[in-house]
């Protein structure tokens, strides 16, 4: 295994493109580069044509001048395969290896990742320039870090070509081993569609009415492995030409949901994302701190690498809204403050032509003379200043699980409500946990959950019996569960626990429900508490959504339903089980509501909440193996605000600025 990047510092830079521009333009970006405090730079992404120019011509001269221009300038390279944007000579070749849709469109050429996974003739191409790269730039000082592909699986994440199925049916043969297992676990028998042989399956088609959902969540699964073996095939190149420099490739966690970044993560040495922020919300500090606890979380805790974001507005939204005026820094050390070891940014210089010419950029077309270039040296200033913070880590106590193959089950038809999202339920449990100032990490239903006090699990759908043995044991043994309505339901076949809802998770919730009762759109009833013998009556609530015909097995009714189809039945429970603590929540509470559920069972669980955090303001400490630590005070309101030190005292942090504490010395950074 490789080490880990080593820069001695963070890692600060972003995508450099130097083929878009002459190349009297490489000596002023290097420049640059280093008055903004630059150190790594991503080369070579979508440089195929360049370098092979023709089936089996290499061109690397200019390449060659640019690391090594680099080189003397002090900034270190990124290295990638340029294996995303196959040339326009293979699409001619080979025009049957483009992508093709569930309905059968073959897409065409001129944009990126026009190509199948399971193509034999674009394995061979990705091999062939992989292995003239990294013979050529193995050992060059310069390369302190091996870029596999782009972004896998962002425009084309499912190929439906007669070349994919038949590699789907080579993966159903190694899953299922027997068709009979595979007709068992499909239910095959339902609609008739039983099968004889391996050669009969297809690749799930668009068809007449709703496919099959099991073999929809297989392809989902064998997709995700078809790009992971690209992956590994350019990745197990490199690693035999350059065996002692890290490799990676650049996940879009929390942004896309194409890949199970699980199984990913533990194929590459850093963990690296690319992340931006959405310009139709104005909390998008939320989603910004979600991905990053989302990508720390794939590492393991170790830290990460940010390797793209926007100095500014992108160019793919539908209002691709500017950046206001520190909103950059405040992005990027709060990525930093959640586990990054790097900044790095789309792109370097902003294009002038092409489909992302208005993608803001480290230098845009208005040049040097700007706010965002003097924005980008302050950073770069700012981050050399917090230097020692590399290599510590984030803690937490509480964790939400995060498993992709419940995202993909949830996205099928003829589900009982059209209002049932993974992501729809992951996003308020985990907004209600940030605006309380709880750091929280991702985990996969069978990780291991020693570490933590309390577990969320929104929307935990597909639950293996071992999966929900594994929680079992946990609340059994101390610790506190907190699961959310449509979690329990089905095995890894999406096939129903049978003995009422919530399936495998009905003892350790201590409920049963005989039936769902989704409610309709904008129907909401009010919560209330029951009935207590003092007297006391908790301030209502309301839900929508979702309710159950929930019935009590053990588990006490936390607050019910007031009116509606579910007058008087139990909307959240809450079930002593063995040394622990288990909480379902049976609707969609107001943010109100499910901020005090969530509130008690964090008292539940010993898990403090910090006090004093005015609304907008999050705090994030890192902690090195040393005992050192920063904490991170980020100001997202316009006006300033005074917080807790964590010595004592207050400290004043201005509107939409960060101060960086020193945990030993109750020091304040310069605010950004």
């Amino acid at each position: 295994m490789a080490q880990r990047l080593r820069l001695g510092g963070i890692a600060y830079g972003g995508d450099y493109n130097p083929e878009q521009w002459p190349e009297e333009v490489w000596a002023e970006d290097v420049a640059l580069m280093r008055q903004a405090g630059v150190n790594l730079v991503s080369l070579g992404i979508f440089s195929w044509a360049r370098l092979e120019p023709r089936p089996g011509e290499f061109d690397f001269g200019w390449l060659d001048r640019v690391i090594d221009g680099l080189h003397a300038g002090g900034i270190a390279v990124d290295l990638a395969t340029p294996t995303a944007a196959p040339p326009a000579w293979f699409q001619r070749a080979h025009p049957d290896d483009r992508p093709v849709t569930a309905d059968g469109r073959v897409l065409g050429y001129g944009a990126r990742q026009t190509y199948c996974p399971s193509s034999p003739a674009y394995a061979e191409a990705c091999a062939r320039i992989t292995r003239e790269l990294a013979a050529r730039y193995a050992g060059h000082p310069a390369v302190v870090l091996w870029h596999i592909h782009n972004e896998y699986g962002c425009h084309v994440a499912r190929c439906y070509c007669e070349r994919s199925a038949a590699a789907f049916q080579e993966w159903l043969t190694d899953r299922y081993k027997t068709v009979d297992a595979l007709n068992e676990a499909w239910g095959t028998s339902f609609w008739g569609q039983r099968y004889g042989s391996f050669e009969e399956v297809d690749a799930p088609r668009a068809a007449p009415s709703a496919v099959n959902p099991t073999q929809q969540l297989d392809f989902r699964r064998f997709s995700s492995d078809a790009l992971l073996a690209r992956y590994r095939a350019e990745r197990d190149i490199v690693r035999a030409a350059d065996p002692d420099v890290p490799i990676t490739t650049n996940f879009m966690a929390g942004l896309t949901d194409n890949l199970d970044l699980w199984a990913w993560a533990r194929e590459v040495d850093v963990v690296a994302t690319d992340h931006y922020t959405s310009a139709e919300r104005a909390d998008n500090q939320i989603g910004l701190a979600l991905s990053a606890d989302l990508t720390r979380s794939l590492a393991g805790g170790a830290p990460w690498l940010l390797m793209e974001h926007s100095t500014s507005a992108v160019n793919w939204q539908q209002r691709n809204i500017a950046k206001r005026p520190g909103e950059m820094a405040r992005n990027s050390l709060a990525h930093v403050a959640r586990g990054a070891d790097g900044v790095m940014f789309f792109q370097w210089r902003a294009s002038r032509a092409g489909a992302e010419k208005y993608h803001s950029a480290m230098v845009p077309h208005a040049g040097t003379d700007t706010r965002i270039w003097r924005e980008v040296v302050d950073l770069g200033t700012r981050l050399q200043q917090l230097a020692p913070v590399c290599g510590s880590r984030v803690r937490a106590e509480a964790a939400i699980v995060w498993d992709w193959e419940s995202l993909w089950a949830l996205d099928l038809e003829y589900r009982p409500s059209v209002e049932l999202s993974f992501r729809e339920r992951i996003d308020a449990y985990y907004e209600r946990l940030w605006r309380a100032g709880v750091t929280v990490d991702f985990v996969h239903p069978t990780a291991d959950l020693s570490g933590y006090r309390l577990v969320v699990a929104p929307s935990m759908y597909v639950t293996p019996t071992a999966w929900a043995e594994q929680l079992r044991s946990w609340v059994r043994s101390g610790g506190t569960l907190l699961t959310s309505y449509f979690t329990g339901i089905v095995d890894e076949n999406d096939a129903v626990h049978l003995g009422g809802y919530p399936g495998a998770l009905r003892d350790v919730l201590g409920v049963r429900s005989e039936e769902f009762l989704p409610l309709r759109k904008d129907e909401r009833t009010k919560l209330v508490a029951p009935p207590r013998l003092d007297g006391a009556a908790a301030a209502p609530g309301t839900a929508g959504r979702w309710a159950e015909d929930l019935t009590l097995t053990g588990a006490s009714a936390v607050l019910q339903h007031a009116d509606g189809p579910v007058a008087g039945r139990p909307a959240v429970t809450r079930h002593a089980y063995g040394e622990g603590t288990a909480w379902y929540v049976a609707t969609a509470p107001d943010p109100g509501t499910l901020d005090a559920v969530l509130r008690a069972a964090l008292a539940d669980a010993g898990v403090r909440t910090p006090s004093g955090l005015p609304d907008g303001v999050e705090r994030v400490r890192r902690v090195a193996e040393d005992g050192r630590g920063w904490e991170f005070v980020i100001n997202h309101a316009d006006t300033e605000v005074a917080v807790p030190a964590p010595g004592g005292g207050h400290v004043t942090v201005p509107g939409g600025a960060v101060e960086v504490l020193d945990i030993a010395s109750n020091i304040a950074g310069g605010a950004v």
